[in-house]
C-alpha cells in the first residue's frame, strides 16, 4: 500500500443517489479532509457542494449520546429489553398487523436487510415500510408493471453517448448535480447533443437545455402519449420490436390517441408552445440515442406510476432500452433508495426482488431464513401505516434515521397519530428531530463517517460505506440495534450476526435463490457470495448483476438480449390517461410545488451543521410569479403566509419570472428546529397514488397573504436560543455560531429590548448603537465583547429587507480589531465582509465579489469569473446563477446611501462614524 493510500480511505458521499465515491483523511487535530474518489465510476473525483462539505458535518453538536426511556437516560441493554418486550406484549395481545416499523434510505443494505429479516420473516407482518415510498415507489411500480422487475436497465455511461437527453420532473442541477455537470460538460464537446428539459419552473437545470417545456404541473401523461402518439403517426416506430419483445401496444396507443387527438389542442392542455412541443417530438423521432431522466417531479403525484409507464411506453414503441445511450433513467433521491428496495424495505415487495403471491419464493425464503411465520400479503404503506396509527390499529411503531413529522404529508395528522400511539421508538443519530419529541424510547445510532456496510446508487452499483471516525457517546450501527432487540423477542439464531459482511454474505446468497444463472430475477450477487470478511472490507464499486467479482468497472444494461421477467419475457405497454387535476377551490387558487435547493439535504440535520451550505439560501421562500405577487400586494422579500386546507406556513416571497403564473414553489428542508413555521408538509394534502402510494407532494391548492409585522432583527450568537416568544425566526449556522433572522409584532425598541433581555449578558462591554436610515425608520444595533471576542450581535428595525447584513455569517469566526467594531456599530461594511450574499459554497465567494468583477474588471464570462474570484472551480453547481449574475449586473447594482447616524449614551460606549 503506497503512502498515498494509506492516509485516504475510500467510502461513499451521504446524500443523493448518485453515489459518489469520496476519500476521507483524519489529520492530528480530529478534522475530516473530504476529496472525490477518482477511481469512482459514478463521479471521477467530482464533488458537489454537499459532497464537499461532508467534512464540516460530522459534528458531534445535537448528537444523541445515550438511550432514552420516556426521557430518562438509560443503558443499551436495559433499552433494548424494553423495546424488545414492548413489542413482544403488543404482538402477543394484539397480533403482528398491530405493530410496524418505518425506516429510510439513509440506512445502509445490511440494516435493512436485518430490519425486513425481523418483520416479514419473524413478527410476520408486512408493515415495513421506508421513506423512499415518499420518493420513487411510482418508479418501482412502473418498472414492475413495464418490466416485470424493478430495473433500471441503464448506466451514467449512457448520458456520453446520448445524442439527446430528457430531463423530466428533475431540477438536477440542484438534486443530482454531478450527472448534471457530467452532461453539462457532454454538452460543450458535442454539437448534436439536443438537451430538453420539462418542468413548469425555470430552473438551473435550463441553463444547458436547447428546450424548456414549462408544462403545466401534473399533465406529464398527456405529453409523453402526444409523443406516442407522434411516433405513431410519423411512422417513427420499431414495429419489430413491439411485435417481436411487447404485449399491449394497441390499447397504450389508443388510450394516448384519446389524449393527444392534435398537437394544438395538446398544446392547449399543456400550457406550452405548440412549435416547441412539435419540436420536442420531431427531435425524438429522429434522435435513435435517446435517454430520458426523470425523478421526483414524474413520481410524486397521484398520476406518479402511470407518467412513468408513459414514459417507458415510448422508449419501448422504439425499441430504446437496454442499449448504449438509450432508455428511461429514474434517478433515486437517497443514498441507498435502491439498496432498500433491494433486499424489501418497502411494504408491498417480500425480499431481494422477490414478490408477495409468489408461493415459491414464499417456499423458498422460509426455507432459507428458516422461518415459519413469514408474511403472506403486503403491509401498510407508509401514508396507510400512519392512518393507521391514528386510527388505533398500529400500537407500536419504530422509526428508523428519518423525520416522518417533517417529510410525510399533512404533518399536523402524523403528529396526531404519533401522540396516540402507545409506543414510538426513534433511532437516530440527533437527539432533537421533528420527530424525536414524539418518542418515548431513542436509540443512539452511528451517523455518516461511524457506520460501515453498502449502498446501492441509480445505476445499480453497489458502493462500500466505510467507518473514519468513532462514534460519540454509545451510538451503534442500526443492524446492530434491530439484532440485539430480534434475539430478546426470541430470534436470537437467526440474528446472531458478528459483523456487517456477515450480513451482506447473506443477503448476497439470498438473491441466488432459484437464480444462480439470473434468468429468473435481476438482482444477482452469486459473484459476492464468497467474500470473506477481508474480501468484504476491500470491495470496490460493483454493478450488479453480478456474476463474478467485478475486478475492473464494468457498465452493464439490462433487457439487452430483448429478454424481460414478465411471464411472458415481454416488456409490457400500459396504457394510460391523463387524470386533469382542475382547481376545486377559489380559497385555494394557486399549485404549490416542493423540492429541494442547491446545498441543503433533507430536514438539514446534516447540512445544517456547515456555515458554508447555510450561506447561499438563508432563509425558507415562497417563489411566485410577478403578476400573481402584484395581485396581492407582495413585494420581493416580503414575509408571506402561505396557507393551504391542511395548515400554514409563514417564509419570504421572492418574486421571480422563472415561475408561472398560478404556480408557486417552496423547498422542503426547513423544519421546527430551524425555523419557527416553515415546514411545507403543513401544507401538503395527503393524497397518493392508486398503485405506489406514493403521496402527491408536488400539487397542492393554496393561498398567500402578505404578512404584516412591525419589526425586523438578525441576531448573531454563539449558542442556540429559544426564540419561540416571537412570530418569525429562522435559524443558520454560521462559523462559530448561529446567525437568526427575526420578525415580529412588537416594535423595534421593544423587540431590541426583549432581545437584550434574552441574551442576558454580563461582565463584558458592551456597544450600542441607534441611527435612522434614508427612510427615517430607526436601527437598533448592538454588540456585546468578552474576553476581546465577540459573544452576540443584533441590528433591529421596522423592516432589515433593504440593509447589506450578510457580512454577520463571518464575523464570529474573524478576529476582532477596530474595523470590525465599527462595522458592527455604524453599518458600514468595508474589507472582507463586503463581499456579499454567498453565491459560491464551495469557494465562499459572494456577490458583491463577483459583481465588482464585472463592474471593475471587465470580468464578463464565467471563465474570468472564475479566474478573478475562483467562484464557480468547486463543484460548479453556482455557475448558471453566475451567469444570470452577469446578464443583469448592470441593470441590478445601485449603491447604498448612507445613513444619518445618532449616538445612544447612557454611559454606554459610544461611536460616531
Amino acid at each position: 500500500m503506497t503512502q498515498e493510500n494509506s492516509l485516504w480511505t475510500k467510502s461513499t458521499c451521504a446524500y443523493c443517489g448518485v453515489g459518489c465515491g469520496i476519500e476521507a483523511s483524519l489529520d492530528a487535530k480530529g478534522e475530516l479532509s473530504i476529496r472525490g474518489d477518482k477511481t469512482h465510476p459514478a463521479n471521477f473525483g467530482k464533488l458537489c457542494s454537499k459532497g464537499l462539505a461532508l467534512g464540516e458535518t460530522v459534528s458531534h453538536e445535537g448528537r444523541l449520546l445515550h438511550p432514552m426511556i420516556d426521557g430518562v437516560e438509560s443503558n443499551w441493554n436495559n433499552a433494548l429489553q424494553h423495546v424488545a418486550m414492548q413489542f413482544s406484549d403488543t404482538i402477543e395481545q394484539y397480533g403482528p398487523e398491530s405493530v410496524a416499523f418505518y425506516v429510510s434510505g439513509q440506512l445502509l443494505t445490511e440494516d435493512y436487510y436485518v430490519v425486513n429479516k425481523l418483520m416479514k420473516g419473524f413478527i410476520g407482518s408486512g408493515n415495513i415500510d421506508t421513506n423512499s415510498r415518499l420518493c420513487m415507489s411510482s418508479t418501482v411500480a412502473g418498472h414492475k408493471r413495464a418490466f416485470g422487475s424493478d430495473t433500471v436497465p441503464g448506466c451514467y455511461e449512457d448520458l456520453d453517448t446520448a445524442e439527446m437527453v430528457v430531463i423530466t420532473g428533475s431540477n438536477l442541477a440542484w438534486c443530482h448535480p454531478i450527472l448534471f455537470q457530467r452532461l453539462k460538460t457532454e454538452k460543450e464537446k458535442r454539437d448534436n447533443l439536443f438537451i430538453v428539459v420539462i418542468d413548469p419552473r425555470k430552473t438551473d437545470t435550463c441553463s444547458i437545455a436547447d428546450l424548456h417545456l414549462a408544462i403545466r404541473p401534473e399533465t406529464d401523461v398527456a405529453l409523453f402519449n402526444g409523443l406516442l402518439t407522434h411516433l405513431a403517426e410519423q411512422k417513427k416506430l420499431d414495429s419489430d420490436y413491439i411485435q417481436s419483445y411487447s404485449e399491449g401496444f394497441d390499447a397504450a396507443l389508443i388510450s394516448a390517441q384519446q389524449d393527444a387527438p392534435n398537437t394544438k389542442k395538446l398544446a392547449d392542455t399543456l400550457g406550452v408552445n405548440e412549435q416547441d412541443l412539435i419540436s420536442f417530438y420531431q427531435h425524438f423521432a429522429n434522435t435513435k440515442n435517446t435517454v430520458t431522466i426523470y425523478s421526483q417531479g414524474v413520481n410524486q403525484s397521484m398520476q406518479g406510476s402511470n407518467k412513468v409507464n408513459s414514459i417507458i411506453n415510448c422508449h419501448i414503441a422504439t425499441g430504446r432500452i437496454g442499449k448504449p445511450g438509450m432508455g428511461p433513467f429514474s434517478v433515486t433521491g437517497q443514498p441507498n433508495a435502491m439498496g432498500g428496495r433491494e433486499v424489501g424495505g418497502l411494504a408491498n415487495t417480500l425480499a431481494a426482488h422477490m414478490e408477495f403471491g409468489d408461493a415459491q419464493a414464499h417456499h423458498m425464503i422460509s426455507e432459507f431464513w428458516q422461518t415459519e411465520q413469514l408474511a403472506t400479503k403486503p403491509g401498510l404503506k407508509a401514508v396507510d401505516m400512519f392512518d393507521a396509527i391514528n386510527e388505533g390499529k398500529i400500537k407500536a411503531v419504530w422509526i428508523m434515521a428519518t423525520n416522518p413529522v417533517v417529510s410525510l404529508p399533512n404533518s399536523n395528522k402524523i403528529i396526531a397519530a404519533l401522540k396516540k400511539c402507545p409506543l414510538v421508538v426513534v433511532s437516530d443519530c440527533i437527539a432533537k428531530t421533528a420527530t424525536t419529541e414524539y418518542a418515548n424510547v431513542l436509540l443512539p445510532a452511528q451517523g455518516w463517517s461511524e457506520k460501515s456496510g453498502t449502498v446501492t446508487n441509480s445505476e445499480r452499483r453497489i458502493s462500500r460505506q466505510r467507518r473514519l471516525l468513532p462514534s460519540p457517546g454509545v451510538a451503534k450501527p442500526d443492524w446492530w440495534i434491530i439484532s440485539e432487540v430480534a434475539k430478546r423477542m426470541g430470534f436470537s439464531k437467526a440474528f446472531n450476526f458478528l459483523h456487517e459482511g456477515e450480513i451482506f454474505a447473506e443477503y448476497a446468497k439470498m438473491t441466488t435463490l432459484n437464480n444462480e444463472d439470473g434468468l429468473t430475477r435481476d438482482l444477482n450477487l452469486i459473484g459476492l457470495t464468497t467474500l470473506d470478511a477481508k474480501g468484504y472490507s476491500q470491495l470496490t464499486p460493483q454493478q450488479w448483476p453480478v456474476k463474478t467479482i467485478q475486478t475492473e468497472t464494468v457498465q452493464q444494461r439490462l433487457f439487452a438480449d430483448k429478454q424481460f421477467f414478465t411471464p411472458s419475457k415481454k416488456a409490457q405497454f400500459i396504457a394510460v390517461s391523463l387524470m386533469e387535476k382542475k382547481l376545486d377551490s377559489d380559497e385555494y387558487p394557486l399549485i404549490l410545488n416542493s423540492g429541494r435547493i442547491r446545498d441543503h439535504w433533507h430536514t438539514m440535520t446534516r447540512t445544517g451543521l456547515s456555515s458554508r451550505l447555510g450561506a447561499h439560501i438563508t432563509e425558507p421562500y415562497v417563489a411566485i410569479h410577478p403578476d400573481d405577487a402584484k395581485a396581492q400586494h407582495i413585494s420581493d422579500n416580503n414575509l408571506v403566509a402561505i396557507n393551504s386546507v391542511q395548515g400554514a406556513m409563514l417564509v419570504r416571497a421572492s418574486i421571480t419570472q422563472q415561475q408561472k403564473m398560478g404556480e408557486v414553489f417552496t423547498p422542503i428542508h426547513w423544519n421546527k428546529q430551524t425555523a419557527k413555521s416553515a415546514n411545507v408538509c403543513h401544507l401538503t394534502n395527503d393524497d397518493t397514488d392508486p398503485v405506489s402510494g406514493q403521496p402527491a407532494l408536488k400539487s397542492t391548492q393554496v393561498n398567500i397573504k402578505k404578512w404584516h409585522y412591525h419589526s425586523e432583527a438578525i441576531l448573531l450568537t454563539r449558542e442556540i436560543l429559544d426564540l419561540s416568544l416571537f412570530d418569525y425566526w429562522v435559524k443558520q449556522k454560521v462559523e462559530k455560531g448561529y446567525l437568526y433572522r427575526i420578525a415580529d409584532n412588537r416594535t423595534p425598541l421593544v423587540l431590541s429590548e426583549n432581545l437584550q433581555s434574552l441574551l442576558k449578558n454580563q461582565q463584558g462591554k458592551t456597544l450600542q448603537f441607534s441611527s435612522t436610515d434614508e427612510s427615517q425608520q430607526m436601527i437598533y444595533r448592538y454588540a456585546f465583547v468578552q474576553n476581546q471576542q465577540l459573544n452576540n450581535a443584533y441590528v433591529a428595525s421596522e423592516q432589515l429587507s433593504t440593509q447589506s447584513l450578510d457580512w454577520l455569517q463571518s464575523v464570529l469566526d474573524l478576529p476582532l480589531d477596530n474595523s470590525i467594531e465599527k462595522t458592527l456599530i455604524s453599518g458600514i461594511v468595508e474589507g472582507k465582509l463586503a463581499q456579499g450574499k454567498i453565491i459560491c459554497a464551495c469557494k465562499q465567494v459572494g456577490i458583491n465579489t463577483i459583481t465588482n468583477a464585472i463592474q471593475e474588471q471587465g470580468c464578463y464570462s464565467l471563465d474570468s469569473i472564475k479566474e478573478c474570484t475562483g467562484a464557480g472551480t468547486g463543484c460548479g453547481s453556482c455557475l448558471p446563477e453566475i451567469a444570470t449574475i452577469i446578464e443583469d449586473t448592470p441593470f441590478t447594482m445601485a449603491q447604498q446611501a448612507i445613513t444619518k447616524s445618532t449616538v445612544t449614551l447612557n454611559g454606554v460606549e459610544q461611536y460616531t462614524p
